[in-house]
């Protein structure tokens, strides 16, 4: 790379008697300033209504120094959690009709671009930098996220305590109240892994919490090298993606209603299910369908509930019910032991070809892609196996952390070769230690913990970062989302996600944030530098950073606007070394984000 650039941030009139035409010309010019300053303040407190927007070009042409602003609005601090695609406040006002009994209203809906905020988001009163990992998997600030409802509501489960100016995380659940790292144990002896330990050697890396609450049984599966993707609506617990995010663990807002997960089929070696009030029997078993879908071949679906163990008729007759919509689905029992059931799913199409027809559910139809997961309708039928994967009677992936690197059997199916696998994986390795060379003197080992690949094609940016304390949400754009299933093949987390829109997060949630050519592939869609701009910011956590690698036109673009996003703290800009990635023009841009007020 070339020498970088580096720069830090820093933290009249005249008089005289007026005629009254003068003073009738400076009260106009008054009254006309005052209304400009209302509309461009406007979104700032009233969600309905769009501010003044920046004077973006569209083609990213030389653009005038002048054209750089030293401030955005700031939103009201009503919206300082806002999530803007499941603002159910929004949902009302719109006049949504959604079916409230199939989840729709926690469901992404996200808000006409006239309705957008166009302000920054504030932090919350009090706010402090987030307790750094692995201290913050037991504790994190009470300020950070002042809510306290869930300690006295789950107070006899352990999920979270408050103590002081902090919350505390003992470990417990709903289901495990003397503590996850036990109940962990326990699902590993039900299954006779080697020496009580779930991931199995190696061969249990993904696996799906649905209705997590506080993510600690994510947060106990981290020390076996298993990495949960912690999934939960934002319902009556509206906070506990929050906390699972403050404490820097995998998590993620979701639901099982209409539609498809976010993940494409055949991503995770284990499901699991405490206690976590869903309907499997619903339509025709659609929500188990759509976790079947989404599981591995062989792999487990644990489920922890009053269905599975109480003796009375109403629990007795969902669990005769259940049982025989798995047995329907070729799932067997592979356990059973106190409260708690453990199913299998099948290797190969064997069972599904002995089913008697006329059989429900329905197998797929040949032309379903089973992969097709952005806003994609659910469907009650079983996914059967390609013919690759019932020959060799499973997903043919070796055991974690071999299969980081190693070329995953379903590349095939995106028509990439092993060597320009290999190739990439050379290349983000290159690029991650330029990054952290440039980032050296400002940061320590623990600055990182919630890392964030905005257009990870092949997971090779979050593959690099093995040996740091972190992980990664490799996020593949909705153009290209076959990608996903190489990124759970490697045994990373990730989503499918249209930038045009914003994420399914709370505010702060991310240290780093990596966009690579992601201004210029939404620039060809049609959609705002600013509105991508404003989103990162309310992801990123204060004094987080953001890698932004692309064109020069679009990195002096945003150079201008660093100031109005309060991201002139810190900032390097270095053109890089060319490699086989390089789109022939690029800048590596890399920015701190400020830790400001309201006052401010």
């Amino acid at each position: 790379m070339t020498k970088p650039t580096q720069s830090r941030g820093g933290g009249g009139g005249g008089g005289g008697a007026l005629g009254r035409r003068g003073f009738v010309a400076l009260l106009a010019a008054a009254v006309i300033a005052l209304a400009l300053l209302c509309l461009f303040y406007g979104a700032a407190f009233a969600p309905t209504l769009r501010s003044r927007r920046l004077p973006l070009q569209r083609r990213f042409e030389a653009v005038p120094a002048d054209l750089a602003l030293s401030s955005l609005p700031v939103c009201d601090a009503r919206y300082s959690e806002l999530i803007p695609c499941l603002d159910r406040g929004l949902h009302n006002q719109l006049r949504l009709r959604l079916n409230l009994s199939l989840m729709q209203h926690y469901e992404r809906h996200c808000p006409p671009a006239h309705r957008r905020l166009n302000c920054l988001i504030p932090p919350p009163a009090g706010y402090r930098v987030p307790i750094r990992w692995p201290r913050s998997r037991d504790e994190v600030w009470k300020a950070n996220i002042p809510h306290t409802h869930l300690a006295s509501e789950k107070s006899d489960q352990r999920w979270m305590v408050v103590n002081g100016d902090k919350i505390n995380f003992p470990g417990g659940g709903t289901h495990f109240h003397t503590g996850a790292d036990k109940y962990i144990v326990h699902l590993a002896q039900m299954l006779n892994f080697p020496n009580g330990k779930l991931n199995n050697g190696g061969n249990i890396r993904n696996v799906l919490d649905v209705g997590c609450g506080v993510a600690s049984f994510g947060a106990y599966l981290l020390p076996l090298d298993i990495i949960a993707m912690s999934l939960a609506p934002n319902d009556v617990h509206e906070n506990q993606i929050q906390f699972a995010l403050e404490r820097g663990i995998p998590s993620t807002l979701g639901v099982l209603g209409t539609r498809r997960l976010p993940y494409p089929s055949h991503s995770f070696e284990l499901a699991h299910c405490s206690r976590c009030r869903i309907d499997w029997l619903q339509r025709d078993g659609i929500l188990l369908l759509e976790v079947d879908r989404v599981l591995r071949p062989g792999g487990y679906f644990v489920y922890s509930s009053p269905e599975a163990y109480a003796m009375d008729p109403i629990n007795r007759n969902i669990w005769r019910k259940m049982s025989d919509l798995a047995q329907r689905m070729c799932w067997q029992i592979a356990s059973k032991e106190d409260q708690t059931v453990i199913w299998i799913k099948p290797l190969t199409n064997e069972c599904y070809m002995k089913r008697e027809p006329g059989t429900l559910p329905n197998m797929c139809d040949r032309d379903d892609d089973p992969d097709a997961a952005w806003n994609v309708p659910m469907k009650a039928c079983v996914t059967p196996y390609s013919e690759r994967v019932h020959k060799v009677k499973g997903s043919n992936l070796l055991p974690w952390p071999q299969r980081l690197t190693a070329p995953p059997p379903r590349l095939e199916e995106l028509g990439i070769s092993s060597n320009n696998f290999s190739d990439d994986n050379e290349i983000w390795h290159f690029r991650v230690i330029q990054y952290w060379k440039l980032m050296k003197s400002e940061i320590q080992k623990d600055s990182f913990r919630n890392v964030m690949d905005m257009n990870a094609n092949l997971g090779g940016f979050a593959a690099s970062l093995r040996k740091k304390d972190v992980w990664v949400m490799n996020v593949v754009p909705s153009t290209e989302s076959g990608k996903l299933k190489i990124i759970y093949d490697r045994g990373l987390l990730g989503t499918i996600h249209n930038w045009c829109e914003s994420f399914s997060t709370y505010p702060r949630t991310y240290d780093l944030v990596h966009a690579w050519l992601l201004f210029s592939e939404i620039e060809k869609q049609g959609c705002s530098v600013e509105d991508l701009l404003i989103e990162m910011d309310r992801i990123m956590r204060p004094q987080g950073y953001a890698i932004i690698r692309d064109k020069v036109a679009v990195i002096n673009h945003i150079k201008k606007l660093l100031p109005a996003v309060r991201w002139d703290d810190w900032s390097s800009d270095v053109k890089p070394k060319k490699d086989a990635l390089w789109s022939g023009d690029e800048r590596v841009l890399i920015v701190r984000k400020k830790l400001w007020n309201q006052t401010l």
